[in-house]
Order: C-alpha cells, then sequence, then structure tokens
C-alpha cells in the first residue's frame, strides 16, 4: 500500500526522473512544491513550458538559445571570430565562459564518438564544424572535448578531418589541476601531465 496519495506519487516519480535524483531527493522537492504557494507552483510549471517551447539549437554554434543565437553568438563584435572552441555540451561551453579566460566562439557538438553505445560522427554536429570551417575565416580551432576515450576519439577525429584545412588545431590542455598533490593523481593524469607538458 502506497503512503502518498497518487497524485504525489506521480510528482515524486517525475522528480525522480531527473538525472541524479533519488526517491529521497525526489520527495523532498514534491514536498516542497506541496508547501509552496499556488502562485510558485504556477510559476514553476510556467518555467518549464517556456524552457521547451522557447528554447532551441542556435544556428551557428548549436548552443541552447531562446532565438535564433546564442548569447554568445550575438556578441560576436566583442569576441575574436577567428577561434573556434569545440565542446561536447552547451555545460561545458558555460564552464568555459565561467572562467573568463575565452573570448572566441564555440561550436557544441552534442555528443562524443561512441560506438558502443551507437553514436558514431552523424550522430554528433562535426559535419556542421567543418562546414563553418571551409567558409574560412577560421584560424583556430580548440578541441575542447572531454578526457575521456569518447572524448580522446572524437578529438583525433576532427584533428584528422581538419589537418588539411590549413587552420591551427589545438587540444585543451590535460593534466594535474592546480592545488593537486602528484602522489594522489592517476597514472593517466600523470601522463597526460608529461605529454603537455610546457616550457617555463
Amino acid at each position: 500500500m502506497n503512503s502518498y496519495a497518487p497524485a504525489i506519487e506521480k510528482l515524486i516519480k517525475a522528480f525522480a526522473r531527473f538525472p541524479s535524483v533519488g526517491e529521497k531527493t525526489a520527495t523532498r522537492m514534491a514536498s516542497h512544491v506541496i508547501s509552496a504557494s499556488r502562485e510558485e507552483a504556477a510559476h514553476l510549471a510556467r518555467c518549464l513550458l517556456d524552457v521547451k517551447d522557447e528554447i532551441r539549437f542556435c544556428s551557428e554554434c548549436f548552443n541552447l538559445a531562446q532565438g535564433d543565437l546564442c548569447e554568445v553568438c550575438k556578441n560576436k563584435e566583442q569576441r575574436d571570430v577567428t577561434t573556434i572552441c569545440v565542446v561536447e555540451d552547451p555545460d561545458s561551453l558555460v564552464s568555459i565562459e565561467e572562467s573568463a579566460a575565452y573570448k572566441g566562439l564555440y561550436h557544441v557538438l552534442h555528443g562524443a564518438i561512441s560506438p558502443l553505445d551507437g553514436i558514431g560522427p552523424d550522430n554528433i554536429r562535426i559535419s556542421e564544424l567543418l562546414q563553418r570551417v571551409a567558409k574560412g575565416g577560421v584560424s583556430e580551432i580548440i578541441i575542447a572535448t572531454n578526457p575521456t576515450v569518447a572524448g580522446e576519439a572524437t578529438a583525433l577525429l576532427i584533428t584528422n578531418l581538419l589537418g588539411n584545412n590549413g587552420v591551427k588545431i589545438s587540444r585543451l590542455a590535460l593534466g594535474i589541476p592546480l592545488g593537486a598533490d602528484i602522489r594522489y593523481s592517476d597514472r593517466m593524469t600523470i601522463g597526460k601531465s608529461l605529454e603537455f607538458r610546457r616550457k617555463v
């Protein structure tokens, strides 16, 4: 026998479908909605529907956008339009933007090559990247895919496809994070740190 009314059970199950949200967290979220005012609940519902109705992919870089262009592509006059940073997902783009260390444009792949998961080059936005480079005006591609098997495979494919275009291709540096202790780093991280060492 369920302890909650059917409507509450339904809400808990809906929240539990979110990534990294277990049943206990979903139950707390449902309790918050129940204790909130009707106006707050209506506002939450409107926000959810607005996102579904208004958010789409940017027509240039495939970041999430409210309209034809995302916030980055809308402000090209303040960006280095000759440099494109390639990321796997919009969350990676946001992380790089928050660093305030990069002022170029982006290209969001929406995934990485993973044959075991049925994801090949045609399932992500690689062809659109090639089209952007073919138009001219791009001097450097910074590959910022994740340091995973899929991310590395994607980076290698992009490097091979763009190798003869006369465009500089660089890879986001990988290695030991700032403030970390070398003795606690794994072998792959230390290997990448040595591979991508720089002159001082």
